[in-house]
């Protein structure tokens, strides 16, 4: 029962979605709807799988230092790599969610310098945060909350004087006295030089043009003298006059006029005060961020003060009276039933009814993706539908929980990709790349590298032999359907030389392949794809004005002549030869009187004289002629 009650403070697991990881959120309020549901309102907070590369760059110089800083450790390779996962970054950022969608709490809390971070591997659904994350702005802050703890911030003690051993150190330069408690003064004259002056303070502000503004009335005058500025200041002057009475009386009325003492109270405005309460509503005691976005002009020291006179008023106890009473209306705690329905993702038995997302047709025999383990009482697809992974219920429950797997692997990122595109139904051209093994930033500098400069893949001797004797494990048909699973591939050589001394002693079969010449394969490839080379120039061709205003023939679609000649050869479109007798698809029959020395071309815009064209050319024109002439 106490573990399904939440409360506001609490910092609780969120499901949006059945594929991916669960948010973690912290409850600021528990609101009630019309319709009767309970609405949380949350602050947000986010993994390194919400954060851009540059934005993880930084937080790992951020953890990098603080382990060097904090003396951690060794972490193994895992390890580091589980760690990222309980690393949060908190943000100021809210939002309202179903108070149904919860599924469980955690334990957040600030990463301080004495913390050892291999406790929060140890303790289950534990994080840690250090630094700020803005969505809008996209930055990492360090958080202002940071309680400085460590070696670094404790102060350097010097050594004990001996007995009788003098102070060589000149007092007056590292401290000052402001307060004699051994003065010749009674108590009575102290009370009394303290009445004197709130009423030299009271007569000051009556006559100050702006004071009397603000407090239009004695009450309001006197009220404001009363305060702590113009006690220190009457007790200061005490100490300067040697605590005589008549030359401190005589300080407090110099000749120009009674002396104005005014705190941050009396500096400020109205509209300037209702500006700090909102900002303190919005930002809490970040007196950093309420300076920089609200009060620009104030110092942060005048906004440290005017917030702890503010406390004294009225005004600062009569919001929390409406803060409370608000309080009380709303509500305290929630019960949340523990979450019993199956996950979608679930891959279901044979014969059992399929899934929301068809998760019962995956192959079986396969390993988890994140333990390689191969029994699990339940097991759950995982990653891109077309990958066929799949993980193991313990390793499911760790990727819900922490945003990732336990060993680090490529699928990982493609899997992030996908389950985010899943709720837009397409991929982003950038999410497509980002499914390649060179997705991040050095797989692409390695790809670029490969690509500028020769290299070849040159495999080990054992290997070689291991694909051979341990065929039935490698299976390399299988594997070559599933490029991005990994394979073990320690475990294949282990196992080869276990087979390897069995092994007979009988030469391998090696098949002879014959393999043709350079000079035949060039040979080959040019007659199936003759290179159409550039003809030769012949003289300028004289044009029949008779035949201007005939109309031109239909061009080829594409541009391309019909036929060109190579080698003195004519050849076709097709590559090929065209002999005595033919003509091409795109060449007309044109009628000819017998004797006639011109020659046409086929489009019919000019009149190609014989005896310019080269020999070849002009036989070939004789052999159109005739068998043009033959069909007559």
């Amino acid at each position: 029962m106490a573990a399904n009650m939440y409360r506001v403070g609490d910092y609780v697991f969120f499901e949006n979605s059945s594929s991916n990881p669960y948010l973690i959120r912290r409850i600021e309020e528990l609101n009630k709807t019309a319709n009767g549901n309970v609405e949380a309102k949350v602050v947000c907070l986010f993994r390194r799988r919400d954060l851009s590369s540059a934005l993880n760059a930084l937080a790992e110089n951020n953890a990098r230092e603080f382990e060097e800083d904090s003396k951690q450790p060794l972490f193994s390779e895992a390890q580091k790599h589980q760690l990222k996962h309980r690393e949060l970054f908190l943000s100021r950022q809210f939002e309202s969610l179903p108070a149904t969608h919860i599924r469980g709490k955690c334990n957040v809390t600030l990463l301080n310098e004495t913390d050892l971070l291999s406790g929060y591997l140890e303790k289950e659904d534990c994080f840690y945060y250090s630094l700020v994350f803005d969505p809008v702005q996209k930055t990492l802050l360090a958080d202002q909350g940071e309680i400085r703890v460590g070696s670094k911030y404790q102060a350097e003690i010097p050594e004990r004087l001996a007995e009788g051993e003098s102070d060589g150190r000149v007092l007056d330069k590292l401290e000052t006295k402001v307060w004699d408690p051994d003065n010749q003064l009674k108590d009575s004259q102290i009370d009394q030089f303290l009445v004197v002056a709130r009423a030299i303070g009271t007569f000051a502000r009556a006559l100050d043009c702006s004071s009397s503004i603000r407090q239009p009335s004695l009450h309001m005058s006197a009220a404001a003298a009363s305060r702590d500025i113009t006690l220190f200041h009457a007790m200061d002057t005490l100490q300067k006059n040697g605590y005589d009475l008549a030359r401190a009386m005589s300080s407090l009325v110099p000749q120009g006029g009674p002396v104005l003492c005014r705190d941050e109270m009396e500096e400020w405005s109205a509209s300037e005060a209702m500006l700090f309460e909102d900002a303190l509503e919005k930002y809490g005691k970040d007196f950093s961020d309420i300076r920089q976005d609200f009060l620009p002009w104030k110092s942060l020291a005048s906004l440290v003060q005017f917030y702890y006179m503010w406390k004294t008023t009225d005004r600062y106890i009569q919001q929390k009276r409406l803060k409370a009473a608000e309080a009380d209306s709303k509500l305290k705690q929630v019960y949340i039933p523990t979450y019993t329905k199956p996950n979608p993702n679930q891959i279901l038995a044979a014969g059992s009814k399929t899934g929301m997302n068809g998760t019962a047709g995956l192959q079986k025999g396969l390993s988890c993706e994140s333990c390689h383990t191969l029994h699990s009482p339940q097991w759950y697809a995982w990653g891109p539908p077309n990958m066929q992974c799949r993980l193991c219920s313990v390793c499911w429950i760790y990727w819900k929980k922490y945003g990732g797997l336990k060993t680090p692997t490529h699928l990982e990122g493609i899997s992030r990709a996908s389950s985010d595109a899943a709720s837009r139904g397409h991929l982003t051209r950038q999410e497509v790349q980002d499914m390649s093994p060179f997705a991040n930033t050095a797989g692409r500098a390695k790809l670029l590298a490969k690509n500028r400069q020769t290299f070849i893949l040159q495999t080990t001797k054992l290997t070689r032999i291991a694909r051979r004797i341990c065929h039935d494990i490698l299976q390399p048909r299988r594997a070559a359907r599933r490029p991005y699973a990994p394979i073990n591939a320690i475990a294949v050589k282990a196992e080869c030389m276990i087979r390897l001394p069995k092994v007979p002693k009988v030469p391998l079969k090696v098949k002879t392949a014959l393999r043709l010449s350079l000079a035949a394969v060039v040979k080959d490839l040019a007659l199936q794809a003759p290179l159409k080379l550039k003809a030769q120039r012949s003289t300028p061709t004289p044009i029949n004005r008779n035949q201007v205003n005939h109309p031109r023939g239909a061009p080829s679609l594409l541009g391309k002549r019909p036929f060109d000649t190579v080698g003195g050869l004519q050849l076709s479109t097709s590559g090929r030869t065209l002999v005595a007798g033919m003509r091409s698809a795109n060449q007309s029959v044109i009628k000819r009187p017998k004797g006639a020395e011109e020659s046409s071309d086929p489009g019919g815009d000019e009149t190609i004289s014989q005896e310019a064209l080269p020999p070849s050319q002009g036989k070939t024109a004789t052999a159109s002629s005739a068998y043009a002439s033959r069909y007559q």
